[in-house]
């Protein structure tokens, strides 16, 4: 069965396992193929969010396992890789398109948000204290300017945050094109 024949209950029977799209995934990442080792060390270092190299033996052996028995079985059922259990070697298959939408696309690349909404939560704090406090050049009717700024500032890094993990998002009445 190919790519193409598969229905969507399937691609979602497929990649209803995080274990699933996380091989799928890095193996678009290697540009299609890869050996069993590598996979199976980013695998588990996904799933415990560490470095490969500090994977520790059970953690690669659980994911071994279940990728050699369960999971790469299945994609090759389905005809999304070509795997040889004899050879350890894992071929991702042409057309990979039918089933993107259903990765994480973002794996091993989040970026720290909770940090800047924390750093603009400080500072919201900070100006709120020293207007309240009306201490120096501030005064009451700097605050509304100052709570505005902020509130403009949270809103930028927030639309930053939601187009960088969107990259497919398609942008309303063709402002993209200019």
């Amino acid at each position: 069965m190919s790519e193409h024949e598969l229905t969507q209950a399937e691609l979602f029977d497929v990649f209803s396992n995080a274990r699933r799209r996380r091989a799928v995934q890095y193996l678009k990442q290697c540009g299609g193929g890869c050996d069993l080792a590598p996979l199976v060390e980013q695998v588990a270092a996904w799933e415990n969010d560490t470095d490969p190299d500090e994977v520790t033996r059970t953690q690669r052996r659980r994911v071994y396992i279940s990728l050699y028995q369960t999971h790469l079985p299945m994609l090759e059922d389905h005809g999304i890789v070509d795997w040889d259990p004899d050879g350890h070697r894992i071929e991702l298959l042409p057309s990979d398109e039918v089933f993107e939408p259903y990765l994480d696309r973002h794996l091993g690349s989040d970026r720290p948000w909770h940090r800047l909404y924390a750093a603009s939560t400080v500072a919201g704090v900070g100006f709120f204290a020293v207007a309240w406090l009306a201490v120096g050049p501030l005064t009451a009717a700097a605050a509304p300017v100052i709570v505005l700024a902020l509130c403009l500032v949270i809103l930028a890094i927030s639309i930053v945050q939601h187009v960088s993990r969107r990259p497919d998002l398609q942008v309303p009445f063709g402002l993209a094109g200019r």
